[in-house]
């Protein structure tokens, strides 16, 4: 294996091959990962989290109970692809391909060639740019675009470039289109080009004022739907994760700290036992002496740490799988210090390792999809396009009319839409369906069984509606699948 790594980083350091070469590598990467997506979760069916995002989709607003960026990425994606697992897996592991490739164009403004390349394997080590990236949601649509703002930012500080300061503002909006954690980021960039000591110059340049209006241009139609709905996302926000003890809001904290650097700390190990670094140049990586690092290391530090004071101010809990965003500048903190230095063949080992992981993990993806299966995946992901199609038979068996719109238990009936064939819509809080047009096309409410609550809610919507009970089994490969049953009640459309 050894001359196959050689000849790739040969390729990645030859002014000639390397941006070509990276190109090459990033879409191996997205290919070999995107496999193992769809094979390994193919006994799990798509996460409720995904299907969700479907459902927005097919409402298109300019905001539900988050903004709207993932839901418009989504009917963009499934407007040129089919909806399918695979397809997917293919956009979810483009958005940490995407954040890989502008990683490799910041480095070159802090890192030397070999040093680039380093960094950019050491990031393809993290889970959060391949295994959780896996899960498409409104984290993962932050790690290109907190990516790119952080890019555009350092490049509009550095520079004064309107077209930068322009972009910037631009990816500032898009953070926020995508989730609203996205406010750490631009406080974290506002705190870092406060404390600069070259503050006085770029204040005083157009480039802040054009990426604040810039960002408030594009995001406002967005504010304004806020405002209209009473800012009702903030209360759901403070609903699942406010109003929590000082105490456990502290615990969370904890959590997100360590939890954050354990994500990331292959690459951390990596690199110190590699480059043995003094405690002088640890001290550097964490807080370098030039001024230009040491505004890279602002913007790194102040978006990782302002969610631990927001949330111990606020009483909000937070979690270390929301710092997947953060990671940006990771490898200019580590390798930057000049003092650290490492050898040829330590990139050949990380590079080795880099490619080596997504080999091995599809070779094992068969493995993983039967022991998911046999520890029993929950039935809302894993048996949904066998209830999309047993709900269409049903429908169908009432009325030719097509299935236009699917409530009940939300996970269900984001799945069912999800997989059934005449695409039709979830019943949700934001936006709600008018009744006059729910009693025109009808719909079909689904629980699971044992869960009384939604059956009744469900009989009160659908008190002349047909009500069939069904168990569904879902097997895969030879291995049997867990039962599970359900309460299905159709209302036909009105003549």
């Amino acid at each position: 294996m050894l001359a196959p790594i050689n000849a790739l980083r040969d390729a990645l350091i030859d002014p000639a091959r390397r941006e070509r070469s990276v190109l090459v590598s990033l879409a191996a990467y997205l290919v070999l990962w995107t496999i193992y997506g769809t094979i390994a979760k193919s006994s799990q069916g798509l996460h409720p989290d995904m299907t969700e995002l479907i459902a927005w989709s097919r409402d298109l607003a300019w905001g539900y109970k988050h903004p709207p960026l993932a839901a418009l990425i989504v009917r963009l994606w499934f407007s040129v692809f089919p909806v399918a697992e695979w397809s997917y897996y293919l956009l979810a592991m483009l958005m940490p391909t995407i954040a890989l490739w502008i990683v490799w164009r910041l480095s070159a403004d802090y890192l030397d060639i070999e040093k680039r390349v380093i960094g950019l394997a050491l990031l393809m080590l993290v889970p959060f740019f391949n295994f959780h990236a896996l899960k498409f949601n409104v984290n993962t649509v932050l790690i290109p675009a907190w990516a790119a703002t952080t890019l555009w930012f350092l490049r509009s500080y550095k520079t004064h470039s309107p077209v930068y300061a322009a972009l910037a503002g631009v990816g500032a909006a898009a953070c926020m289109l995508g989730k609203y954690w996205s406010v750490f980021l631009l406080a974290g960039l506002a705190v870092a080009a406060l404390i600069d000591k070259r503050r006085a110059g770029y204040f005083r340049s157009a480039a802040p004022w054009i990426t604040i209006c810039v960002g408030l241009i594009v995001i406002a139609p967005h504010l304004l739907w806020l405002y209209r709905s009473d800012f009702e996302p903030f209360g759901y926000a403070m609903i699942v994760h406010g109003g929590k003890p000082f105490v456990d809001t502290a615990y969370t904290v904890l959590g997100y700290l360590a939890g954050s650097l354990g994500y990331v700390a292959i690459p951390v190990i990596v690199v110190l036992a590699a480059a043995r670094p003094s405690r002088a140049t640890i001290a550097e990586m964490v807080w370098p002496g030039d001024t230009e690092r040491r505004l890279a290391a602002a913007a790194f530090w102040a978006p990782l740490l302002l969610p631990a004071v927001g949330a111990l101010a606020s009483g909000i809990e937070i979690t270390s799988l929301w710092s997947m965003t953060a990671w940006t500048l990771l490898p200019t903190l580590l390798l930057s210090p000049p003092a650290v230095t490492l050898r040829d063949i330590d990139t050949r080992r990380i590079l080795a390792a880099a490619v080596a992981i997504p080999l091995l993990m599809l070779i094992a993806s068969p493995v993983i999809a039967v022991v998911a299966q046999r520890n029993g995946p929950h039935p809302a992901s894993a048996q949904s396009d066998l209830l999309a199609a047993q709900v269409e038979r049903a429908w169908h068996e009432i009325t030719p009319q097509p299935l236009r719109y699917v409530g009940g238990e939300a996970d269900l009936a984001f799945g069912i839409i999800a997989y059934a064939s005449e695409r039709p819509r979830a019943l949700t809080d934001m936006p709600q369906q008018v009744a006059a047009e729910l009693a025109r096309s009808g719909m079909v409410l689904v629980c699971f069984a044992e869960d009384a609550g939604c059956s009744s809610k469900a009989s009160a919507q659908a008190a002349t509606g047909r009500r069939i009970e069904s168990e569904i089994v879902r097997n895969y490969l030879s291995f049997a699948g867990k039962p599970q049953r359900y309460t299905i009640l159709i209302v036909p459309p009105r003549p």
